[in-house]
């Protein structure tokens, strides 16, 4: 059995990946953990993201994880005879997932039409800034503009009036990895639909906007203003509809996550810290009350935080059994016993750096558990096999494609 389809729950699964920077390319990372033969389609020069983050020797560490467990083959779609190799793949896949602009596959003869007629049963997921239609169809966008579009920045933010600064930003391209995973999610539901006994046997293609994806995630929002009237407003650290729930700061300049907002738990936290007349005080009764008052609860819980270091403050709390946790940096997270045990931290072979750090595979599924098979693969590492083993290509015909450009 080839190396690509040898393990995971997906095991048989062939998806082709048009994808570049994050979106489309996390989708069918997610896809190829769980056991997708993930064919990844990049141009000559590769995918933007291998010149993105930190680097050795002009190699990105990043792509070690993002490429990993990928097929990689080298195309270049603008050549007149690509067309033909990409729906001759198609044929033989389950799935595509793209992100180009909205009518990008058609200009280069991979429309809808074209690509049902390969394999009409085919699953395509189109992953875009705000969508296949609608006014703001054929406007730019990244992650941070699907961010900002759906009320994500806004509310990352500080409270108002606390900073003149820009709004924060949170420090990962989450726009385009939550796309990724309804993208991911909607091909498997599609593809479910089609596959099962008694399934429809029909393609579908799904339209997943990173502006939407945002959007969804935004809990009461929409609820609150169109009934109320409220806008929602960003409020730093701490969770606007619970307390107490913040980063509080410790002795050694560090901070430390309490989340107590259930009244048990708010119970133990008071007499946790010598003040156990705090759960029947009518400031702090009840959760709304506590919300109310978040302001002088919070001097209080920090007064007792302030006392002890992050690391004493973490132990009392966790024995308590009171919900906490120290603000992990890469360091923290890297060596926590959880995630080593889970094999959410793992170290993986790269040819290109040796031993390296990756997250681990979610979901975990013991019956059928992921695997890192490879890391990020070199650009076009897979092309021959590829075109060899799926296209029946013999070496001759690939070395005139390659003489052509076109791989």
């Amino acid at each position: 059995m080839n190396e690509a389809t040898s393990a995971g729950l997906l095991s048989g699964l062939r998806v082709l990946e048009i994808g570049h920077f994050v979106a489309a390319p996390f989708c069918t990372r997610l896809l190829a953990d769980l056991g997708a033969d993930v064919i990844k389609i990049e141009p000559p020069a590769g995918d933007p993201v291998r010149q993105w983050g930190k680097q050795v020797n002009g190699n990105s560490l990043w792509w070690s994880l993002h490429g990993r467990n990928k097929r990689s083959i080298t195309l270049n779609l603008k050549h007149r005879n690509a067309a033909s190799i990409v729906l001759g793949l198609v044929a033989l896949c389950d799935a595509l997932v793209e992100n180009f602009r909205p009518g990008q596959l058609d200009k280069l003869g991979l429309g809808e039409k074209a690509l049902k007629c390969a394999r009409p049963d085919l699953v395509v997921a189109h992953i875009s800034g705000f969508g296949q239609d609608g006014p703001y169809r054929d406007r730019a966008a990244f992650g941070v503009i699907g961010e900002s579009i759906g009320g994500l920045r806004y509310l990352s933010d500080h409270p108002p009036g606390i900073s003149k600064l820009p709004p924060v930003r949170v420090g990962i391209s989450i726009g385009d990895s939550v796309a990724g995973v309804f993208a991911a999610f909607g091909i498997m539901a599609a593809v479910w639909k089609r596959d099962k006994v008694g399934g429809d046997k029909r393609g579908r293609s799904l339209d997943v906007a990173l502006t939407d994806s945002i959007l969804s995630l935004m809990e009461g929002m929409l609820p609150e203003y169109s009934v109320l009237g409220v806008v929602r407003q960003p409020t730093g650290s701490r969770i606007p509809t619970a307390a107490p729930s913040n980063a509080y700061p410790t002795a050694d300049g560090k901070w430390i996550l309490v989340a107590a907002n259930s009244d048990p738990l708010f119970a133990g936290l008071a007499r946790l810290i010598g003040q156990p007349d705090l759960a029947n005080d009518p400031r702090f009764t009840g959760n709304q009350a506590r919300v109310q008052h978040v302001n002088e609860l919070d001097a209080i819980i920090g007064g007792w935080t302030k006392q002890k270091t992050a690391a004493e403050a973490d132990r009392i709390l966790s024995e308590a059994d009171i919900p906490c946790t120290l603000v992990y940096t890469a360091s923290e997270c890297a060596s926590d016993r959880q995630f080593r045990h889970r094999g959410m931290v793992r170290e993986v072979e790269d040819p290109l750096f040796g031993r390296v750090l990756h997250a681990g595979v979610v979901p975990h599924i013991p019956e059928s558990p992921g695997e890192v098979r490879w890391s990020g693969p070199r650009i076009g590492a897979h092309t021959d096999e590829v075109l060899r083993e799926l296209l029946g290509l013999k070496p001759p015909e690939i070395a005139k494609l390659r003489a052509e450009g076109v791989v």
